[in-house]
């Protein structure tokens, strides 16, 4: 089980930001697109964003105010970019979207996600109707994120914080299995063909250091030590039928 995810835009004024959200609804596992006094066209830009998200697009529910949108929500979230220390303007403390993720993770119910205008964010009347406030971190500067950008960081936190064996899910990164002592053949190896091909005894130390330290931060996994080892068997045996020869 996994709550209900609505997502709300609130007076939205791009129609392009509107099809792009309706994607991420796609992507992401939204259940419902809610549109409040929307200023955008929904027209052929948001269509061609919307791509396979289409059919949130066009069966989006439109309302007039907020609280029609959200009120037989379970939990309100809203999403600001007023933080503390950085406005006097902020209500309460706000979580990141990792955090959201963890809470509602184990919960069923309808949670409605409110997303504010791309001019001016969410009206502090329309936060305090909020449950909940989440704050993207960015830079202090320049803090507001683009509408898309924002429901997308979003949705993409709570998607991933259903864990790894949600069956809905594209799988996770694969697991690198380290082998340290592939890696410590292959340097000895590669410390033999130095040698056997005459590179400057001077110079070896410092290239088998450039290794190790370059296979430190590329992190490859057995099989592909497996791999590395077995070029360096099909260059040790050409050397040596041409040192036969």
């Amino acid at each position: 089980m996994r709550p209900e995810l609505e997502v709300v835009l609130v007076r939205p004024k791009e129609d392009g930001n509107v099809g792009a959200v309706a994607r991420l609804a796609r992507n992401f596992g939204a259940d419902r697109l809610v549109l409040v006094a929307p200023r955008a066209r929904i027209g052929s830009e948001a269509k061609r964003r919307a791509m396979a998200g289409l059919p949130f697009l066009t069966g989006a529910r439109r309302v007039a105010t907020l609280e029609q949108a959200v009120g037989s929500a379970d939990l309100v979230v809203g999403t600001t970019d007023l933080v503390t220390g950085r406005s006097t303007a902020y209500l309460r403390r706000s979580i990141p979207p990792e955090r959201l993720a963890e809470m509602i993770r184990t919960w069923v119910g309808r949670v409605a996600l409110v997303f504010g205008p791309e001019d001016n964010g969410l009206k502090v009347a329309e936060l305090e109707r909020c449950d909940v406030l989440v704050h993207i971190a960015s830079r202090r500067e320049f803090p507001t994120l683009n509408l898309s950008h924002a429901a997308a960081i979003v949705l993409y936190a709570i998607h991933r914080g259903r864990g790894e064996g949600d069956p809905e899910s594209t799988p996770a990164p694969e697991v690198v299995a380290l082998d340290g002592r592939a890696k410590e053949i292959f340097l000895a190896r590669l410390g033999a063909l130095l040698a056997r091909t005459g590179y400057p005894a001077h110079k070896r130390r410092g290239m088998l250091l450039m290794f190790r330290r370059v296979l430190g931060r590329a992190s490859p996994g057995a099989s592909e030590y497996r791999m590395m080892l077995g070029l360096w068997k099909s260059i040790e045996r050409k050397l040596g039928r041409a040192r036969g020869g």
